[in-house]
């Protein structure tokens, strides 16, 4: 497998340097915005002591996603890509400057941390097409799905390195410090997008009168196309009943398992080491022709380990049943993307990345709906009820749609 991982898999993705760049600019962002998910989540728990509270930081994180995520992936189609992924980072790094001004000097409310994860999510629902388009762009058809795992590996570390980083440094720096190492994560992106070597794409004053037109047609696209719409199905299931479970990880830390920050940190980060085994593992395979069993069973796998951490009252279980879910959600997260920018026409990719977008801001709804569950009966039932939930709403999907279990079919066709 290790000869497979570097010779077929990951040695030749990583031989683009466009690609090492962009690569290394999205693990930072990634971090920086881990860390910020955690240290925002923390902050409002112990300032509110509220669950649904701490659940309204994933509404606010992710509405953007679902207001604008269409729009993310129109830009994508239409914008320079490199100049827009510069907009959403300093825009970004900007509010988590604001945020430890205010801190620093004792000026922050738990609501200014709504008004921080609103300019994170919307930085994210406009630039994560554009991010997602040019790994296709720097690699082709042949080598997208090992990138995409590599960039969901990445991603997948970052949720651990984010969560547990952040947690360490409460103790020892404070929210303050901890939110001041997030910003020069950021700092870094910024630095690499910088120097990424970008073609230019259609001018803005193109997409300015094209924009309604391009919404129709990827809702349009989508539509018609059985494969794209069980991707956005189970996309959008995952996003209202799986994703949210990780606003409730500090609540369950501190009030089930009794553990302080630094141990929520290395709880959060075993996910995020278990995303990473899982896309090593699909990035080794030198191809891989049924891209849909692999998205569906990480989803199916991820519902069923959360299911088991909802019922842990020990540390090292919950560690263990983690790992699992981040395993799962390694399997759905890198076939999302891949699936997406394969069986799409090369002129609907971006708008198909846009309609995931658009699925993945169907998360604050779930985010309500665990802080509410969670605020009235239990944390741990609240996601027990939702896991269960999505195991037999997958299931449906997979029964219905059977052409997300047949090999995957590149579209080739402009």
């Amino acid at each position: 497998m290790v000869r497979n991982i570097y010779q077929g898999g990951l040695l030749p993705v990583y031989q683009n340097k466009n690609y090492r760049i962009l690569w290394t600019a999205n693990f930072a962002a990634y971090i920086s915005r881990a860390m910020q998910m955690t240290l925002l989540a923390w902050f409002v728990l112990i300032t509110t002591n509220s669950a649904w509270l701490v659940g309204l930081i994933g509404f606010f994180t992710s509405l953007p996603m679902f207001l604008l995520g269409l729009a993310g992936g129109i830009l994508a189609d239409s914008f320079d890509r490199k100049k827009l992924l510069l907009i959403t980072q300093v825009s970004n790094s900007v509010s988590v400057a604001m945020i430890i001004g205010l801190l620093y000097f004792d000026q922050a409310n738990y609501w200014f941390a709504y008004l921080s994860a609103l300019v994170m999510g919307t930085s994210w629902a406009l630039d994560m097409p554009s991010r997602r388009s040019l790994i296709h762009d720097f690699m082709g058809h042949d080598r997208v799905t090992s990138a995409i795992a590599l960039d969901s590996m990445g991603m997948s570390a970052s949720l651990g390195i984010g969560g547990s980083l952040a947690g360490v440094l409460i103790n020892l720096v404070g929210i303050p410090g901890a939110h001041v190492v997030a910003l020069s994560f950021n700092l870094l992106a910024i630095t690499l997008i910088y120097n990424l070597h970008v073609p230019a794409t259609i001018p803005v004053s193109n997409y300015i009168s094209t924009i309604i037109p391009d919404l129709v047609s990827g809702f349009k696209y989508v539509a018609n196309n059985s494969i794209l719409l069980a991707v956005i199905t189970i996309t959008v299931i995952a996003n209202v009943l799986l994703f949210p479970y990780m606003l409730m990880v500090p609540v369950i830390a501190r009030d089930v398992l009794e553990v302080g920050p630094a141990l929520m940190g290395i709880l959060q980060s075993t996910a995020g080491i278990g995303s990473i085994c899982g896309a090593i593992l699909i990035a080794s395979f030198t191809r891989i022709s049924h891209h849909g069993w692999i998205f569906v069973s990480g989803t199916l796998l991820a519902f069923i380990a959360l299911i088991l951490f909802s019922k842990s009252t020990y540390y090292g279980y919950s560690l263990a049943v983690l790992f699992f879910v981040g395993m799962g959600v390694s399997g759905f997260g890198a076939m999302q993307s891949s699936i997406t920018v394969l069986v799409s026409r090369v002129n609907m990719r971006g708008k198909s990345l846009g309609v995931v977008s658009l699925a993945i801001g169907s998360g604050p709804f779930g985010s309500l709906l665990v802080g509410w569950l969670a605020e009235s009966i239990d944390p741990g039932s609240a996601l027990n009820i939702l896991a269960l939930t999505g195991i037999i709403l997958v299931s449906l999907v997979l029964l219905l749609t059977p052409t997300i279990r047949q090999k995957t079919r590149q579209d080739i066709e402009i």
